[in-house]
């Protein structure tokens, strides 16, 4: 998570967007694809060519991920904006679309009833909801635990390097909510970071800042081994881990220092051989912080030796330009790209972070490579918390818990939801062009259907034809929305 001096960073980039998307969507008859309701004529053309339905969130809030009038292909050449699909140029195989599930998320979340939790949780990663399919945890504690914890704990002055006193057993309870979404969804991927290591291990003695001591490195490494197979032995598979989260932001708690050559030379060296000999194929991702310094992730590529065990580089977008990640994957092709976190603040406008979130986080980082696009925490409570001393204090989740019987859904809720419900995991990104300052998306799912997402970042509705295989749809885009097309 980003230091509260980086705040006001975010809420500038987040109110000079104040725009919101639109989603326009055609899908198949499942129960993740239909709703209920018909909100409105966010369309037009005649009813007798090819049916695209049309998902819509406007920035005014008066309408949420509802689904409008089906729209309707038809041969007539189109005039005035068109946005036009080409499923002949595919770019990146997604993985999915999601959020971090943090200590303090399932810890508020586990403050509902079991029904309402039963609901929030089918409503988050069951296909009859918005089908999130990816999640980011963390190894030990992020600053949205409670309280700051590693898995191997020592008194003051003590070190385990043997890793005698291993255990999982302070994140029993994000355990057992993980196994409750695995029998929602079986498939969800999931990516583990630290936010620091045992302290012991550390060269400051603190959970704040510090580096690794170049001596447990190797411990280190079998510190990862360990939580693999831990996690693995309940159940949980972890398809890939980074390193450490945001490596060049000391000032958190938790959090660790790491420069690029240190990531290379520990993964070179110790992380890579310990997964190779433990038989682990779980991906090792470098990097997972700001676009603007890719200069990191590339250090760590540009390594001969490092490089044959890094699946890709992570990056987040409180810093640089999403671009950043086309800059990499230009350079190292044959090596994924992937987005992990981006916040939404207490104090953000619901329009201005729909338009910001939707037009970089998921469209942009999908259109520069990303095989993710993850917003930050699941859920909190109505003061924002939990959090660590230290820790961040305006991070608003994708839903707000608000007692035993209750919970608010959040703007990150809808940013995702246009992506996952519609997106699933092994969709292929085609290609789809911009204009009028519409940003768009465009998908292939495994099922054959055609997906389009558009940020509208026009104050005003917008007019525009989608053009697809010689056909064109007309529709019209209200102003400030984001819209799903499935067709």
């Amino acid at each position: 998570m980003i230091s509260q001096y980086s705040y006001s960073f975010v809420l500038r980039g987040a109110a000079l967007c104040g725009v919101a998307l639109l989603s326009f969507f055609n899908c198949s008859s499942t129960s993740s694809d239909l709703a209920n309701g018909d909100s409105g004529n966010n369309g037009g053309g005649n009813t007798s060519g090819d049916p695209v339905q049309v998902w819509l969130t406007k920035g005014d809030q008066s309408v949420k991920l509802q689904q409008q009038s089906t729209v309707y292909f038809s041969g007539t050449s189109s005039t005035g904006t068109t946005i036009e699909v080409d499923a002949s140029q595919v770019f990146q195989n997604i993985d999915g679309f999601g959020y971090t599930l943090t200590g303090g998320s399932v810890q508020v979340i586990n403050q509902l009833n079991a029904a309402k939790k039963q609901e929030l949780l089918n409503d988050l990663f069951g296909s009859s909801g918005i089908g999130v399919n990816y999640l980011r945890i963390s190894i030990g504690a992020s600053d949205l635990n409670s309280e700051v914890f590693s898995y191997d704990d020592m008194p003051a002055g003590q070190t385990d390097p043997t890793l005698a006193q291993f255990s999982l057993t302070k994140d029993q309870a994000v355990i057992q909510m993980l196994k409750d979404i695995l029998i929602i969804n079986p498939n969800i991927k999931i990516l583990a970071t630290p936010w620091s290591p045992p302290v012991w291990m550390k060269d400051n003695g603190s959970s704040i800042g510090g580096s690794l001591k170049p001596e447990f490195y190797g411990v280190y490494a079998q510190y990862f081994v360990k939580y693999i197979q831990a996690m693995q032995a309940q159940g949980i598979k972890i398809d890939a881990i980074t390193p450490q989260n945001e490596p060049l932001h000391p000032g958190n708690n938790p959090s660790m220092y790491m420069t690029a050559t240190d990531q290379a030379t520990f993964i070179k060296t110790h992380l890579g051989p310990a997964f190779q000999a433990a038989n682990i194929t779980t991906k090792i991702i470098a990097y997972d912080h700001n676009c603007d310094n890719p200069a990191y992730p590339l250090t760590v590529l540009n390594d001969s030796a490092a490089n044959p065990y890094v699946d890709g580089s992570a990056f987040h977008l409180y810093a640089g330009d999403i671009s950043a990640l086309s800059t990499v994957h230009n350079l190292f092709p044959n090596k994924n790209v992937y987005f992990t976190e981006q916040w939404t603040s207490s104090t953000g406008n619901f329009g201005g972070d729909l338009d910001w979130h939707v037009k970089n986080v998921i469209i942009g980082s999908m259109r520069n490579w990303s095989k993710t696009a993850l917003e930050w925490n699941v859920a909190n409570d109505a003061s924002f918390g939990p959090h660590t001393p230290g820790g961040c204090t305006q991070c608003k989740g994708a839903v707000t818990i608000t007692g035993g019987s209750g919970y608010e859904k959040n703007v990150a809720y809808y940013i995702i939801a246009h992506a996952s419900k519609f997106v699933p995991v092994n969709s292929q990104r085609i290609a789809s062009t911009q204009s009028d300052n519409l940003s768009t998306v465009a998908f292939k799912t495994p099922a054959g259907k055609t997906v389009l997402i558009v940020q509208n970042g026009n104050s005003t509705d917008k007019a525009f034809s989608i053009k697809y295989n010689q056909k064109t749809a007309p529709v019209t885009i209200s102003g400030s929305s984001t819209a799903t097309y499935i067709f």
